[in-house]
């Protein structure tokens, strides 16, 4: 803003602050480069994030002779200024009424603040208009309420009411309740309406909606476009009413140097893996006007499924922006990420019984009784059985070692969804029922050899997996440990006919405590009909159908998601003091560092600065403790005097594999979650679901209004289609 002011030689507007500006004064679009004007965005004219106004005719007065001695203008009072302003806003409604179009030309908007023109104030607006406005605003803030509350537009199904029945939705109900506290603006406009006609239509609220999920949007768009760099994350396939979304999530360093993970929307989520990639980067680019030429990372959480679909996008964004580096999402572990995405139906079915275990043990009445079994079978083993009863009170679904835990569990759980189902007189009938359809599910040979072989199979990458979560230099010495994961997963895979004979025996051994029979799964026998090999013994189906498949699939993803740039870029964090003093400051950075040369400040100086960098942490004092995380670094007073090394960790710190350390800037993921869970699917909304999630996203009422009227010209009066609006589906009972 001070640059702005300076430029436009404004000495009267130097004491003013940036809200002051931004309300009250305006650019015009001319003061601007063209290279300056950033014309993705379809509802104003939005800068550029580093915008300055330059093209003045400061200097044509040099050669008017008449102007060559004039004395030097004195600075203004208050009361002059006043008087100017007041004098200048006469002469633009003057203008105005003689010419419009040119004042409209001259007045265009170009920028959020600072400037040489005063905005069209309220003083140059008809009476009309400003009445208009002011009932747009209402409009507005009413959904707004709506979003941050999460009430659902339509708070009633109309095909459930009895016939002449009429009840206003929710979006009716508060227009109803404002006029009835007292907006004066609603009234009016309603006054000579019946009530029940009221109504703005619903393609009309969605218009409105999409208004305010965009400008809700943009301002933290702005803030990752003030950070540049970035990387993109997406959380599983929700159910929008009726349509599958992929909630999409951006990691990004903000001006106060935290590592911050916010939501920015939802993208409908497409069949076609190409149609998927093309609208997903289509909409980044264009819709939401990020340079994806400073995306870091990509990772994406997927329901098992949809694996092969995502990460066909990923590679089509790699082929586009090879800098974009794939890895694995610090929120999933990596072992439920590989069992998701392996293309075996088998262990999909398992991961959704698994859950729905998890869910139906959260409630608090049958934990005492699952206590109870748990207690009877581990008492030769108490501790395990103690830990049993702490993990079973978590969302222990998503842990690294949750195959685990289900075969530890397997009895107890059975024992107890049996006991319930029998006591029918202590439960009602829905957990009666949900009991007997788990302890079906449990209670299968199938189930029971699935869980087992890929528990065995992911016990190679437990320990690699949980380091992945870890301290920082648990992730820096993951990587170096991948080559040994990898061998081991060939060496099984060479000798798979004796790995697979020691699991399928451990399967067979936790049937027998079931009491199950050992058989080939019902699917397949049924699809035999009859012709089946009788050489296919239940041993070797489950081994060509499952240990072979899932144990190749692993060594390809673990190959993809840590490809040759993940692994140097984990290897650059040998730059956290921390990493540095166990490796005894013998590092070099350098040599891993090169794929980010084109993001430092002053490359050159990068092996003179990193040398400088070793020096300062090996010989500190005595009482100074090495920073442990990129956080820590980020945030020592002197990381300034190395500016190449805060580039870089904050590139480092945006993959979305490193975990956010400070957990208050996570709100993003946990709140799109508590949304999910808190909403019915055929309530839930895109617009409104954006609105509830960044509800602490700052808002302005008056651009919202100006969009809607730039963008709905024919729409912004609406006395005449509320009159006639729904009328022919709802009678008038007044």
């Amino acid at each position: 803003c001070q640059r702005w002011v300076e430029n436009c030689r404004r000495a009267d507007l130097e004491d003013k602050t940036p809200d002051q500006l931004n309300k009250h004064y305006r650019l015009c679009a001319k003061h601007f480069e063209t290279s300056m004007i950033c014309r993705s965005s379809p509802y104003r004219t939005v800068l550029r994030d580093n915008a300055v106004p330059t093209i003045f005719d400061l200097t044509s007065h040099l050669n008017n002779p008449h102007s060559r001695h004039r004395k030097r203008i004195k600075e203004l009072s208050e009361e002059e200024i006043r008087t100017l302003k007041q004098q200048k806003i006469d002469e633009v409604y003057e203008q105005e009424k003689s010419n419009p179009e040119s004042v409209e030309n001259e007045q265009n908007p170009a920028s959020e603040e600072g400037g040489d023109e005063p905005v069209k104030d309220d003083t140059l607006l008809t009476q009309e208009e400003r009445e208009n406005k002011d009932y747009l605003k209402s409009l507005f803030e009413i959904l707004i309420l709506m979003g941050r509350q999460n009430i659902p537009l339509d708070g009633h199904g109309t095909d459930e009411l009895p016939e002449g029945i009429f009840t206003p939705d929710n979006f009716q109900a508060l227009l109803d309740f404002r006029i009835n506290s007292g907006d004066e603006v609603l009234r009016k406009r309603f006054e000579t309406t019946a009530v029940n006609l009221a109504y703005c239509s619903q393609a009309q609220q969605k218009q409105m909606l999409d208004i305010c999920e965009s400008c809700i949007r943009e301002e933290t768009l702005r803030e990752i476009r003030d950070s540049q760099f970035f990387s993109i994350i997406t959380e599983e396939v929700v159910d929008l009413a009726g349509e599958d979304h992929l909630p999409v999530l951006v990691r990004f360093v903000d001006d106060s140097h935290n590592l911050r993970e916010e939501f920015i929307g939802f993208l409908p989520y497409e069949a076609d893996p190409d149609v998927l990639a093309v609208n997903f980067h289509t909409t980044i680019i264009e819709k939401w006007g990020l340079n994806m030429e400073y995306c870091r990372g990509q990772a994406y959480i997927v329901s098992s499924g949809f694996a092969s679909k995502m990460k066909t996008v990923a590679m089509r964004i790699l082929e586009k922006y090879p800098q974009a580096v794939y890895t694995l999402s610090s929120s999933c572990a990596l072992n439920i990420w590989l069992a998701k995405s392996v293309p075996v139906l088998g262990i999909s079915i398992a991961l959704g019984t698994i859950e729905e275990v998890c869910s139906f043990f959260h409630q608090s009445q049958v934990l005492a009784d699952l206590d109870n079994v748990i207690s009877l079978l581990f008492q030769n083993s108490e501790e395990r059985g103690k830990d049993l009863k702490d993990i079973v009170r978590s969302h222990w679904t998503g842990r690294h070692d949750t195959f685990e835990i289900i075969v530890d569990l397997m009895q107890s759980l059975v024992l107890c969804l049996d006991s319930i189902n029998e006591s029918s007189s202590r439960w009602n009938t829905l957990v009666a029922g949900r009991a007997y359809i788990l302890s079906s599910a449990l209670a299968d040979f199938d189930f029971v050899v699935t869980v087992v072989i890929v528990k065995n199979i992911l016990s190679f990458t437990r320990a690699f997996g949980k380091n992945l979560q870890g301290q920082t230099s648990d992730v820096f010495f993951a990587a170096s440990s991948l080559t040994a994961v990898l061998h081991s997963l060939n060496e099984v895979m060479e000798n798979i006919e004796v790995y697979h004979e020691f699991w399928f025996e451990e399967a067979m051994n936790l049937a027998t405590k079931l009491d199950l029979p050992i058989k080939l799964p019902g699917k397949f026998c049924r699809v035999q009909q009859g012709s089946m090999d009788s050489e296919v013994t239940p041993e070797n189906y489950y081994k060509e159908a499952l240990s072979i498949p899932t144990v190749e699939h692993i060594i390809q993803e673990l190959k993809d998601i840590f490809s040759e740039q993940h692994l140097r870029a984990l290897k650059c964090l040998s730059l956290v003091p921390s990493v540095m003093g166990q490796l005894k400051f013998n590092t070099s950075e350098e040599h891993h560092a090169d794929m980010y040369k084109n993001d430092l400040p002053n490359p050159d100086t990068l092996l003179a600065e990193l040398h400088c960098w070793r020096i300062k942490w090996k010989h500190r004092g005595k009482d100074i403790e090495l920073p442990t995380t990129i956080y820590e670094a980020l945030h020592l007073p002197d990381i300034k005097y190395f500016p190449n090394v805060y580039a870089l960790l904050k590139v480092l710190c945006i993959l979305p594999v490193m975990k956010v350390e400070n957990e208050k800037f996570e709100v993003g993921r946990r709140r799109l979650k508590a949304y999910l869970r808190n909403t019915l699917t055929e309530q839930r909304s895109s617009n409104l679901a954006l609105l509830n999630i960044n509800f602490d996203i700052k808002h302005d009422l008056d651009l919202m209004v100006d969009t809607y009227i730039k963008l709905y010209p024919d729409k912004a009066e609406f006395q005449e289609e509320f009159l006639s609006s729904n009328s022919s589906d709802v009678k008038d009972e007044t």
